[in-house]
């Protein structure tokens, strides 16, 4: 975590966005206060794959085991050869 004064925020701000973008947080203070807090944005995207997932998880689990022969044989239904 890095801090840094409110004028260096201002002076130095595309370097401080190069941080958080590889991941830091960076408090800027005022006075010796902190008063704001620059970190990257949480992924919502990731959220909503992780929990597809964790559904496709659940549905796996509920269904019955299908063995290789089945499998195997499914692949050519329908065709016409």
């Amino acid at each position: 975590m890095t801090t840094v004064t409110a004028y260096e925020a201002k002076t130095h701000l595309p370097r401080l966005i190069r941080a958080v973008e590889r991941g830091e947080t960076v408090i800027i203070t005022r006075h010796g206060k902190p008063v704001a807090q620059l970190g990257p944005v949480q992924d919502r995207r990731r959220e909503e794959i992780v929990a597809a997932i964790e559904r496709i998880k659940r549905a796996r689990a509920q269904r019955a085991k299908v063995s290789l022969d089945e499998i195997l044989a499914w692949r050519h239904e329908g065709h016409k050869y």
